[in-house]
């Protein structure tokens, strides 16, 4: 063999060696970079769980009306919308908690069956507010006094209840989250035969269940004991997400 050709040989071996190195440089680093986006450390989830009772009532309530003229069902909706406002007020449910939520005119038909087609009989008008009673134990006569305002036309769409200010019951709920998770980390590493390390990450979620809303209310004329309006109790679950580094 020539003197170019051994160099030639020699060139070639050069540039594949090259390569072969190239490759393996990239493979580790591209191995690198997998490790470290692992999550690393010991992963657990911790529950805290308190229960609270609600101090805020909200009702959606309204009225429904029905006449053969757009103009006749707006004007009996109008007078007997007016009523109920005035009936919260004077119970004490503040302006700023009375806010209107829906307001639907829509026509009402029947099926003729000599004519074979949809014929108007009337039209209705639904006016819906959200009043939010800050006494609970008023809310029953609140129910009543505005049922007594709007008569027939009275609709008490559902009941809500909630707290209106949770910070306390979330405080409590994070301490037994947090120490929940602890205590998980600490048994998952004494089976891992492991040093639990400092908290590296840390993430939380809540989770509110309230109680069981009413179902939809419609007022026919009664007398007695006002409504019965039982809030019960509200669970405030929290969640905490939290990641421990293992010590050497």
């Amino acid at each position: 063999m020539g003197k170019r050709n051994w160099l030639l040989t020699i060139t070639l071996a050069l540039v594949v060696t090259a390569i072969g190195l190239s490759g393996c440089s990239q493979g580790s680093t591209i191995e690198r970079t997998i490790l470290s986006n692992q999550q690393e450390g010991i992963w657990v989830t911790g529950t805290g769980k308190v229960s609270g009772v609600p101090d805020i009532v909200t009702l959606r309530l309204g009225i429904e009306a029905q006449e053969k003229s757009v103009a006749e069902a707006q004007t009996q909706a109008a007078e007997a919308m007016n009523k109920v406002m005035a009936a919260l007020t004077a119970s004490g449910v503040a302006e700023k908690d009375i806010q209107t939520q829906y307001f639907n005119i829509r026509r009402v038909t029947r099926w003729d069956r000599e004519k074979e087609q949809e014929v108007v009989v009337g039209y209705r008008v639904t006016n819906l507010v959200t009043a939010k009673i800050r006494d609970v134990e008023k809310a029953g006569t609140i129910i009543d006094a505005v049922a007594e305002a709007g008569g027939d036309l009275t609709r008490v769409d559902s009941i809500g209840f909630s707290i209106d200010d949770p910070t306390a019951y979330y405080e409590e709920a994070r301490e037994e989250a947090m120490a929940d998770a602890k205590a998980k980390a600490e048994e998952l590493a004494k089976l891992a035969g492991v040093k639990l390390g400092k908290p590296t990450y840390i993430s939380e979620g809540t989770h509110v269940t309230p109680p069981i809303p009413r179902a939809v209310v419609v007022y026919e004329e009664a007398v007695g004991a006002p409504t019965p309006i039982s809030p019960g109790e509200m669970e405030i679950s929290l969640t905490i997400q939290v990641a421990y580094a293992i010590l050497d």
